[in-house]
């Protein structure tokens, strides 16, 4: 039955979100335990006329690691493509390079089958947009941001010279967007942040999910220096030193969530998107406007924060304020 009942967000996400066309030639990127939900959207594909291009991989051991080089070639050349995958491949040289080359792309990150039937990708993005682009203009190219909350976040850092990103969950060639995360964003100039950062909502990565008690990173010169808090505190400390690559603990990206439809679950996709919410991505920004590439990209997503962008307030207590 379930199949039955995915038809029709598949259908969304392949139309709406991918914006395929009869003729399409379309990758959609899979693994074994994901492959009903690629089942789904492979058929959406073939419904409009499109072809559909069916890929299987080993999952990636973590976040950000590249997919097979065969696929990568293949999204690149590939009218579009859709990835429904459990590690994260949006922060890849895969997704940049074949953006770059002219496709377009959605990933589906983490979904579940009942992720393809309610929640997030139910919203309605045409009618967001308008707010997501204005937000990621009024984000872009700062000088000074600075991002407050009442459980202890206060971080600052310049933007100056990077671009804002709306992701609404619509692309057009050369776009990509996760889905149903709607978001505006941009990355800060590597080095210049500091603060601290308090997550006190979700760091959905490697099994933390919904938090049960803040978690706190001190930041200067851009980087993570010290993290603290619990236990999920100290799964994301472990995490990080396993990578043995310094370039984690780079401030990558501010993102303010705005689809009223996504609530928090513990999944990247839908925390992220929750309205009025805001991550702070550590790691990789290469496919954000920066240019570190690192062994990972994680978000830690707090609530009720209020963002400063070179003195006019964009958004107080998780409120819109353009």
């Amino acid at each position: 039955m379930k199949k039955v009942l995915m038809s029709k967000l598949a259908h969304k996400a392949v139309t709406v979100c991918a914006g395929v066309k009869s003729g399409d030639k379309v990758v959609v990127i899979t693994e074994a335990s994901r492959m009903p939900i690629a089942e789904a959207v492979a058929a959406a594909v073939y419904a409009v006329g499109a072809e559909p291009i069916l890929t299987v991989m080993v999952p990636r051991q973590s976040d950000g690691q590249e997919p097979p080089q065969p696929i990568a070639e293949a999204m690149k050349s590939a009218d579009a493509f859709i990835a429904v995958v459990g590690k994260s491949i949006t922060h890849t040289h895969a997704v940049k390079n074949a953006t770059k080359g002219g496709s377009k792309g959605i990933v589906l990150t983490q979904f579940s089958e009942d992720m393809m039937i309610h929640g997030g990708l139910e919203g309605d993005f045409e009618a967001i947009k308008p707010v997501c682009k204005a937000m990621a203009k009024a984000l872009a190219g700062a000088k000074k941001i600075r991002l407050t909350t009442p459980f202890g976040t206060d971080l600052t850092f310049s933007a100056e010279g990077r671009r804002g990103n709306s992701l609404y969950c619509m692309v057009e060639n050369g776009e990509f967007a996760p889905v149903p995360t709607v978001e505006a964003n941009v990355s800060p100039l590597e080095g210049t942040a500091r603060g601290r950062i308090v997550a006190d909502a979700s760091i959905p990565y490697i099994g933390i999910g919904l938090l049960h008690e803040p978690v706190s990173c001190e930041v200067e010169e851009g980087k993570i220096i010290s993290i603290s808090g619990g236990k999920q505190a100290k799964m994301l400390e472990a995490d990080l030193a396993s990578k043995n690559d310094p370039n984690v603990y780079n401030i990558a990206e501010i993102g303010v969530g705005l689809n009223p439809n996504c609530r928090f679950i513990g999944f990247m996709l839908e925390d992220e998107g929750v309205a009025g919410a805001v991550h702070i991505g550590i790691g990789t920004n290469i496919t954000l406007g920066g240019v570190i590439k690192a062994a990972c990209h994680y978000d830690l997503i707090m609530t009720k924060p209020t963002i400063n962008v070179d003195g006019r307030i964009v958004l107080k207590d998780g409120e819109v304020c353009l």
